[in-house]
């Protein structure tokens, strides 16, 4: 029997495209941009988390959550960290949640939700 020369791999193949870093849509506190996701945020809390969770397909009020800011952002390349995402949900949980609804309107307008 004739051996047959084998070729050896020694590196994992790569993917030949790199992904882009994603940003926010809009600035954490950029509540002006769109009124009624503000006002729902802070006139009806839980109304707007499970709006979010919903576009997420996620269970109903964990869209203020950290796992969900963390989603997020992993899904659309946004750089963070776990770390800021807590801190930010800690200290500012309605402009997070209304930076998070807004990034979702918009990102839907240009088709790329």
């Amino acid at each position: 029997l004739a051996m047959a020369s084998q070729n050896v791999i020694t590196a994992q193949p790569q993917f030949s495209a790199v992904q882009q870093r994603g940003e926010w849509q809009t600035g954490l506190l950029d509540c002006c941009s769109d009124c009624g996701v503000c006002l729902c945020g802070m006139f009806c809390f839980p109304c707007l988390d499970c709006q979010v969770a919903g576009d997420m397909d996620e269970c109903c009020l964990c869209g203020s959550s950290v796992a969900m800011r963390t989603l997020y952002r992993t899904r659309y390349n946004i750089s963070g960290s776990i770390l800021g995402d807590f801190c930010t949900i800690l200290w500012c949980t309605p402009c997070s949640l209304c930076q998070l609804k807004r990034d979702i309107n918009r990102r839907k307008q240009l088709g790329i939700f």
